[in-house]
């Protein structure tokens, strides 16, 4: 049913269920598993105000830690059985979920798999919900696991 799947992961435990659903998905349905990360540098801007000496090498840090982020995540897919690509997105002003949901139209993504904290009321509120912005942007399904 499904040929090409998207799993975004971020390190959470719940990202880490969402992959796993992901990949016995891809493996019983023989479909292709992209791995995405997106590194938010608008939350290095944001929290900046100045006294961040080296915006660069922050920027560097993160990107450094979610591509050690992606080789845990291809390496976990494929204990599953599933060879993986993987991605490292970037965002400089805008939404994660944008990101997510534009990747997954353009790399042919015919269903997103992703991991949902399942904040309410005010957490919701200020924190936003990446899953949330993803279920109403994207073109395609996605399936949402919950969190413990």
């Amino acid at each position: 049913m499904f040929k090409h799947i998207l799993v975004p992961v971020d390190g959470s435990p719940t990202a880490d269920k969402a992959l796993a659903l992901a990949s016995g998905l891809a493996k019983e349905q023989g479909a292709a598993l992209r791995i995405v990360h997106v590194v938010d540098e608008s939350m290095i801007a944001l929290g900046a105000q100045g006294w961040i000496p080296d915006y660069d090498s922050v920027r560097g840090a993160l990107r450094e830690a979610g591509n050690r982020l992606l080789e845990r995540a291809k390496r976990d897919a494929e204990k599953l059985g599933v060879v993986p690509e993987s991605a490292l997105l970037e965002v400089a002003i805008g939404r994660l979920a944008t990101v997510i949901a534009e990747d997954a139209a353009h790399s042919g993504a015919d269903l997103i798999v992703m991991g949902t904290h399942g904040r309410r009321g005010v957490d919701r509120l200020f924190l936003g919900s990446v899953a949330d912005g993803v279920v109403r942007t994207a073109s395609m399904p996605v399936l949402l696991v919950r969190g413990e």
